[in-house]
This record gives C-alpha cells, structure tokens and sequence, in this order.
C-alpha cells in the first residue's frame, strides 16, 4: 500500500513529515511511556544484561566494548526496520501512528522541560531539601551541600547539553535513516550514559563514549549555532556573547560537544557555569537566577522549533531525490 490509500489531503507528502509531526505532537501533549512499555528502557535493560557478563579487563574489556556498541545500536536498527515494515505493509495510516509513537519514544522534549521547570519551583520556594533531592536525578555530582544558584547552573547545563541527545540528535538520525536511525541513536546514546564513563567501565564504556561523541559531532554543532541564533530574537539574552564565549570555551569540557551548546548558554544569559574542578564557562557579570532556568527553556523551545522545520525539509528533499 501507497500513498494513494491515504485521503486525498495527505496525499503527495512524504509518511515520514507526519510521522515526525505527530509524534512532535505526542511528546508535548502527552507524558512518557510507562516504564515496562519504554522501548528505551529497554535498550537499557539489554545493554545491562551484556554489562553484567562482560570482563572488566583490558582487552577484555574493550573486546566486549566494542561488540556492544556495535551490536546493539544494530539490533534495536533492525527491530526499528522490521517495526516500521509492518506497520507500512499494514496500511499507510498505521505507519503514520505507530511510526509516531515509536520515534516519540526516541526522544523528549517535553519531559526536559517538566524537569527543568519543578527545579525552578523549589528554587523558587527555597525548598532546600527537596531541591538537592530532586538534583539527584539530574546531575551526578555530589548534592548533599548544593545552593540555589548551583543547582540553577546545574539545570541550565543540563537543558543546553541534553537538548543535543534529546531531541535534535534523534529527529536528524530519523531524517536521513527512519525509524532505524533514531532507534540506533537512541541506543548508542544509553550506551555512553550508562557505561561510557570512567572508573569501573573504563576499558567497557571506551568505544561507546567515542561513538557517541562520534554521531553528535554534528548535531551538538547544529544545536549551538540554533542556540546562538535564537539569543539574537529571545529577551533577556545576549547574542554577541553567545557566539563569542562559544568560540573561546567550547573546548573546555572533556566532551568534544558538551561544550559547545553550555559555553553558547552562558555567554547568551552573561553567566558562568561551573562544574568545580572541571570547567568553568562565561564570565559571570550577574548572579545566576531562577529565571534564568525559564530562559533556557524558551532557547530549547526555539531550537526544537527550528530543528523540526529542518527536518521536515530534510525528509521532503530526500523524499524527492532518493525516493
């Protein structure tokens, strides 16, 4: 079946614009997938089950790495694939709406935005104990003695550096690769988060974190310069010292991409963010504030707005030429 079995209105556009713009849709009016039905639960609950018996040594180590990484990204690619066959063999409409909820599972916008909003109520509240809870789930760095303006820092790194992975990472894999691509870079992103850090998973996490430094290469890049353009339009931000502490501090980081959209953040808001004994981004010319949480999130607004104007093109323009 075709695009002749759709209604006449939908006719001559490309499945995969609806598909995105439905599941856009559903991730802003609706909430996550419970946690037994999250496919990206359970990615996580595949990679744990390969951690658990893999060596910890170094070649080991990397060995096991290395196939995992590999492995998995391609596993839940061909699911996706076989997923998405389906659904289009069944009808063109059961694509559009399970293609939807399956690629909403890929990403999140909204639930960022939830998150990052409940931090700046206890901060406003001045609600101590339940701030640093709450930051628990958010950061991992030691809590237990956060202030407010830290745990503001905290928030707006972590919605400038997740907006990356959170959703313009996948949207862009789903232009070029469909179904495949966004699970595939869901997967090797839980991947680094769960085991490409250093410590115990120093040899097992090595390949995954390159990898994922790998696939954000370009859109952290992307990300950055949207987060620049949209300081030129949104109020209270400032455009020149976006694009110019970006340009100075996007290598201070140990991630090649983090830096880019945290430094562009700082310098757009004229704060500094710091992780102690790590980095410190932007010249600190006010104190950081609650607002400066909801000014994060109207710059992750404008960029998703963006991105997915960017990616419909994309999908009409491959669409058109590839078929």
């Amino acid at each position: 079946m075709g695009p002749s079995d759709l209604p006449s209105y939908l006719a001559g556009i490309p499945l995969d614009v609806g598909v995105v713009l439905l599941a856009i849709l559903l991730d802003l009016v609706g909430r996550e997938f419970p946690a037994r039905l999250h496919p990206t639960v359970w990615i996580g609950n595949t990679i744990r089950l390969a951690e658990q018996a893999a060596p910890r040594t170094r070649v080991g180590g990397l060995t096991v790495g290395a196939l995992m990484a590999l492995l998995i990204p391609a596993v839940w690619a061909v699911a996706a694939w076989l997923a998405a066959w389906g659904l289009r063999e069944l009808h063109p409409l059961a694509y559009l709406l399970g293609g939807a909820i399956l690629l909403k599972s890929t990403f999140a916008v909204g639930m960022l935005h939830r998150v990052a909003a409940k931090t700046r109520s206890l901060v406003v509240a001045g609600d101590m104990p339940a701030l640093r809870e709450n930051m628990r789930s958010l950061v991992s760095r030691d809590v237990s003695a956060m202030g407010s303006e830290q745990a503001v820092a905290a928030t707006v790194e972590s919605v400038s550096e997740n907006t990356t992975d959170s959703f313009v990472g996948p949207w862009l894999a789903f232009a070029f690769f469909g179904l495949p691509g966004a699970f595939a870079y869901r997967a090797i992103n839980t991947l680094d988060s769960m085991i490409g850090y250093r410590g115990e998973y120093e040899f097992l996490g090595k390949v995954a974190a390159r990898l994922d430094d790998l696939v954000n290469l370009a859109p952290a890049r992307l990300t950055a310069l949207l987060l620049a353009l949209g300081s030129v339009l949104l109020p209270g931000q400032r455009a020149a010292e976006a694009w110019r502490i970006m340009w100075r501090d996007h290598s201070l980081t140990a991630s090649p991409n983090a830096g880019w959209t945290m430094s562009c953040m700082a310098g757009a808001l004229g704060v500094a963010l710091e992780k102690e004994g790590h980095y410190r981004l932007g010249d600190a010319s006010r104190p950081l504030e609650a607002a400066d949480i909801t000014r994060a999130v109207h710059s992750m607004y404008f960029i998703a707005g963006v991105a997915a104007v960017m990616v419909v093109a994309l999908i009409i323009v491959k669409e058109r030429f590839l078929g």
